[in-house]
């Protein structure tokens, strides 16, 4: 047998990495440090937990950055995917998924491979030389140990930024008669995909006292090493968003469109809170867009001035955590190894993507790096015009390391399509163009990778 590959960090990235070198035939080893050494946010000993939200997202791949990237791993044979798509919740266009089930499906996968090892523990520096080939995928939440040993040797100062997490509520004490079904301009193919949202309106007046409840609520203290990290901007807690304008939440997650409230049809709300649907019971639901950095006291307060969730009852209040990564551009080469230790890719959040497909996109290209490098070869670079070549080249050089910040996938990452125009009017035609090429070049580098 040949010699195991490990992984470090059995997240999302760590996970799909694993899968990705085992169906190659080579044998992986997984280290996650889950139960042995807990964190602020995870909940099990599940490989690939969700633990802020359980949304991949858009998964339009006509239209849409990221489900151009659903579409790309699914082509290249995703176990993340493949357990989305069986665990997957009415949420409109989106692709959300049931996410106890869905961990717990993906673990099975993994540990009933034959060439799959877990060892539990955590790995506190950065591996030896005599393991080989390594992924570190240890996610938002990597060990202080194993940061600093990644810092000692990089010789970098790391980024860090605050990820939130939103509220769950459990269904049944949601006030119905006030509530209502509903994904924004009824979008889905399905009743259940139509009605995947439960939608709370506000007036103006109901806005404002909340708006004034979320500035002047008390907030989770930072400790002196924390007082300079920043945000990450796709991830604001509510009251950040409410402190940069009042009308802030009603032009973000807030925003009354596409909505028609049936208990009013002829009254237009001022403000909608949307929650979706957090398991495939429905008894669970995440406030969409409601992470926050409230204290728990204050957020039960603010919440309950919401219509609908007045005697509300939460399966977990909203909570902050800091996140490190390191500067790939600086750090990384093209084949995601440490410029320093070639042995050793970094994949995931760590390396300065953001969301969970990202981080698995960018797992599975570890991956297969990896399973190239162990027989030999190496693969060629990802086209750019795809949304994994856009997201790995960002990392790796594409992106100024003076002012690298973790990045989502979008569209203005990929070069332009010739003879396309920009603009609004344009930007549906734009973006078919971006899809349709990104399918073609992906499909071409997978059959000669």
């Amino acid at each position: 047998m040949t010699k195991p590959i490990h992984i470090i960090g059995g997240g999302m990235a760590g996970s799909e990495a694993a899968w990705q070198i085992v169906s190659a035939g080579h044998p992986v080893v997984i280290h996650e440090m889950r139960p042995t050494v807990g964190t602020f946010a995870h909940q099990t000993d599940s490989l690939a937990e969700l633990v802020c939200s359980n949304s991949f997202r858009s998964d339009d791949h006509e239209a849409n950055a990221v489900g151009l990237l659903h579409w790309e791993m699914r082509a290249a044979n995703s176990l993340i995917m493949e357990m989305a798509e069986v665990h997957k919740l009415p949420a409109g266009g989106a692709l959300a998924v049931d996410r106890e089930p869905f961990a717990a499906a993906v673990t099975d996968r993994l540990l009933n491979h034959p060439l799959v090892t877990l060892e539990r523990g955590e790995v506190s520096g950065l591996p030896p030389e005599d393991w080989g080939q390594t992924i570190v995928a240890t996610g938002p939440l990597t060990s202080s140990s194993l940061a600093e040993s990644i810092l000692a040797a990089t010789g970098e100062g790391a980024l860090a930024f605050f990820d939130a997490i939103a509220p769950i509520v459990y269904a049944d004490s949601i006030d119905m008669s006030k509530a209502w079904f509903q994904s924004r301009y009824d979008k889905g193919e399905t009743e259940e995909e139509r009605t995947a949202y439960l939608n709370c309106p506000m007036d103006k007046d109901t806005y404002e006292a909340f708006i004034d409840a979320l500035l002047e609520s008390g907030k989770t203290e930072f400790k002196d090493w924390e007082k300079d990290t920043p945000y990450f901007d796709g991830c604001l807690p509510i009251e950040v968003m409410a402190e940069r304008g009042r009308e802030t939440l009603r032009f973000g997650p807030m925003k009354p469109v596409g909505l028609t409230n049936p208990h009013q049809p002829d009254v237009k709300p001022y403000a909608v809170v949307q929650l979706r649907r957090d398991n495939a019971l429905g008894t669970l639901y995440n406030i969409v867009g409601f992470q926050t950095k409230m204290k728990y006291g204050e957020q039960a307060q603010a919440f309950a001035l919401i219509p609908g969730l007045e005697n509300a009852k939460f399966a977990r209040l909203g909570g902050i955590h800091r996140n490190t990564f390191i500067n790939s551009p600086r750090l990384l080469d093209g084949q995601m190894r440490l410029k320093s230790r070639p042995d050793i890719r970094f994949a995931g959040q760590i390396s300065g993507v953001e969301g969970y497909v990202e981080s698995a996109a960018m797992g599975l290209l570890a991956g297969r790096m990896a399973v190239a490098e162990a027989e030999g070869q190496t693969l060629s670079d990802v086209p750019q015009t795809t949304a994994m070549g856009a997201l790995v080249t960002h990392i790796t050089g594409g992106a100024d390391a003076k002012t690298f910040q973790p990045m989502n996938v979008n569209f203005g990452l990929f070069p332009l399509v010739d003879g396309v125009k920009g603009g609004r009017r344009n930007r549906k035609d734009r973006y078919k163009a971006y899809t349709d090429r990104a399918k073609a070049d992906w499909q071409d580098w997978l059959q000669g990778a």
